[in-house]
């Protein structure tokens, strides 16, 4: 199956103190993921990075796209999944993985056949991705939250109490550059990587799950003296450029995947921004 693919260009700072809503939206906001059937795929420019979703009724097989010049979708990169639908399986050159709910799955560059299905196309897999250019080959690993690396942050008192899952990073799995994690509000906590930061040496994507039908989060973008805000629904996910901080609000408790790829893998090579000086 041809997946359903786009291309998003870099923007610079200065561009976007430019934007109203409906641009920012439209540079920054992935708002079509998981469509039953299907799969897709975003390309940023932002250090090469891809994300996209499958929803198989059916068995579907990881093809590449005419604009990444592959033979094959892995030839030059790796990929990272996570299943936030039900129970699904994926084969990876003939060797099979069943993903439960929040199960992740690492698949090193070369893999040549990758296939996505669910156990019951009556209640399919939803299956998250992300994927970054790499230089050689590392082995597939299927990573579970009980194999993550764990960790609480924030108090109920800042409204920021949560549970941070690193999931797709070293010491867990062996990787060139992609990260990924899942972090967990607790009841009662909207306020999720606050204090905000910068990495410019790696971009990242934030995809928002659990979020109820008629809830939202609003997340925060730009620089730190220049911030902007996206409005998100559930299986929504926004682009953060090296440059921008990435830090989001909800109208309740929700869960959100973060995916990073870069010059650094220091997960805590960070710049913080104090929350009195943002603007």
């Amino acid at each position: 199956m041809n997946p359903i693919f786009e291309s998003r260009y870099a923007s610079s700072p200065e561009a976007v103190k430019q934007y109203d809503t409906t641009q920012l939206r439209d540079e920054f906001l992935i708002d079509d993921l998981m469509q039953a059937g299907e799969i897709k795929m975003t390309y940023s420019h932002y250090d090469r990075y891809l994300v996209g979703s499958v929803v198989p009724l059916e068995p579907i097989k990881l093809e590449t796209a005419d604009a990444l010049k592959a033979e094959y979708f892995l030839q030059r990169r790796e990929l990272g999944i996570i299943n936030v639908g039900d129970s699904g399986i994926i084969e990876v050159d003939g060797e099979v993985f069943q993903l439960d709910h929040k199960d992740a799955l690492y698949v090193g560059q070369g893999k040549k056949l990758v296939v996505f299905k669910s156990s019951n196309p009556e209640h399919p897999a939803k299956f998250y991705f992300n994927s970054a250019p790499a230089h050689t080959s590392y082995p597939t690993k299927k990573i579970s939250l009980a194999d993550a690396n764990q960790f609480e942050l924030g108090s109920l008192e800042t409204a920021n109490h949560r549970t941070v899952s690193q999931i797709i990073i070293g010491g867990v799995v062996t990787t060139c550059q992609l990260q990924m994690g899942m972090t967990t509000l607790k009841t009662g906590s909207v306020w999720n990587t606050m204090p905000a930061h910068v990495h410019d040496r790696r971009m990242e994507i934030y995809f928002y799950l659990d979020v109820p039908e008629d809830q939202a989060v609003c997340h925060f973008m730009g620089q730190p003296n220049e911030t902007r805000h996206i409005w998100v629904h559930n299986h929504q996910a926004v682009i953060s450029p090296p440059w921008s901080i990435h830090c989001g609000s909800g109208t309740s408790n929700y869960t959100f995947i973060w995916g990073m790829a870069g010059e650094n893998l220091d997960y805590s090579d960070m710049d913080k921004a104090e929350i009195t000086e943002l603007r």
